[in-house]
């Protein structure tokens, strides 16, 4: 009864999606090891320090998906949502606290746990869109109706977009603002609405980018690096060079001159550009078709769960497939020279535990969704109970 209950034998439905996030975090750990052994010699007296870890981190991920796909039901989660929205707020508020949060590079954006350092909005991303989910599926008609409605998730939004530029992470509020209008449009918002809503942020937007000197002179150097390519540049003029050295095919796997102290954070936020410098561009656009599979397969599944109106997991699904793709184009974009230089990580291969164990829990949503949405299988559906015909 315990094995039947839970399905523990059940492998997900959608094989392909679990086979491309699988090859990813496979070259994500070949990347991490090739970028960061130089480094890791250098600063810590082992090479493979940072691999090491990564391997640790890789299988807690795959430990905490596992557990979200087998243990955690979307009836649960619904009912955890106001929760979730409680640990968002609590998580970003810490990390600004003198003691608790640790500064790197001129932000604060890691609580240090046990040797660990965790990065909340991580967490903060997913419990949001937790929140919004219920919210959307609760709601739906004063969403579509009134102001009110459409106004009022917006407006906690803002408050986890101040703490978050107070960090600062600009890279997290643009993603996480793009996963949440994206929601609430496919949620029911009307266009004019959501289109002044929309023009109303992005003139905000503006206004924070240039509100800082550092946020401007970054800005600068996205359009014309080479104008300080040791200053603001310096960055993107030696990923760009990186990009360069590959070529077609690479200059080999462990053969990145790049990484060698050039480019900074070879093994985090520029692990992209040193598998170009090394697989070129075959490699690179075997990891774009990748993430292209991954994020089709999500939205995929999301719109099937929508149509069916199946709210709470189709929004909870889109929600996670805007996330993922976002930050994924982001970071790409930024290794490539096409996007201002912010601080995310590429999901699935960079280093770093918050951002492998939370890509992972919304992997295990999203294949907990379909499992639950889809008809069992008349082997395992329960005595009495209907056939649920597809969508």
């Amino acid at each position: 009864m315990v094995l039947d209950r839970f399905a523990l034998f059940d492998a997900p439905r959608d094989q392909l999606l679990l086979v491309a996030v699988g090859c990813l975090a496979l070259m994500g750990l070949v990347m991490v090891t090739s970028a960061s052994l130089q480094i890791a010699e250098t600063r810590l007296g082992s090479p493979f320090y940072y691999a090491l870890r990564h391997g640790f981190f890789l299988g807690m991920a795959v430990m905490a998906g596992a557990t979200v796909y087998l243990f955690v039901p979307f009836s649960l989660l619904e009912k955890l949502r106001y929760p979730a929205l409680f640990a968002s707020l609590v998580v970003l508020a810490l990390v600004l606290m003198p003691g608790i949060g640790r500064e790197v590079n001129g932000s604060q954006r890691w609580i240090s746990l046990a040797g660990f350092n965790v990065q909340p909005s991580e967490l903060a991303k997913l419990g949001f869109i937790v929140y919004l989910a219920g919210y959307i599926n609760e709601r739906q008609q004063e969403l579509r109706e009134q102001w009110q409605g459409f106004l009022r998730p917006l407006g906690l939004l803002s408050v986890l977009v101040l703490l978050l530029l107070m960090e600062p992470d600009f890279g997290a509020v643009v993603v996480l603002g793009v996963a949440v209008m994206g929601m609430l449009f496919l949620g029911g918002v009307p266009t004019l609405r959501f289109l002044l809503v929309g023009l109303a942020a992005v003139m905000l937007a503006a206004l924070v980018a240039v509100a800082q000197p550092y946020r401007v002179a970054r800005l600068m150097s996205f359009l014309d690096p080479w104008a300080d390519q040791f200053g603001g540049g310096y960055q993107l003029t030696q990923s760009l060079i990186a990009f360069g050295r590959g070529h077609w095919t690479g200059a080999g796997l462990g053969n990145s001159v790049q990484k060698l102290f050039y480019l900074p954070e070879a093994h985090t936020d520029f692990v992209f550009a040193v598998s170009a410098e090394e697989l070129g561009l075959l490699g690179s656009m075997i990891m774009v078709s990748l993430f292209a599979l991954v994020c089709w397969r999500i939205f995929r599944s999301a719109i099937a769960m929508l149509e069916a109106g199946d709210l709470f997991r189709g929004q909870v699904v889109l929600g996670i497939g805007l996330v993922l793709a976002g930050q994924a184009f982001i970071n790409m974009g930024v290794n490539m020279g096409l996007l201002p230089t912010k601080g995310l990580t590429l999901p699935f291969v960079s280093y770093g535990g918050s951002s492998l164990v939370v890509c992972a829990v919304m992997l295990g949503l999203v294949l907990r969704a379909q499992r639950e949405f889809e008809p069992a299988s008349p082997r395992r559906r329960p005595a009495g109970t209907a056939r649920r015909r597809r969508p």
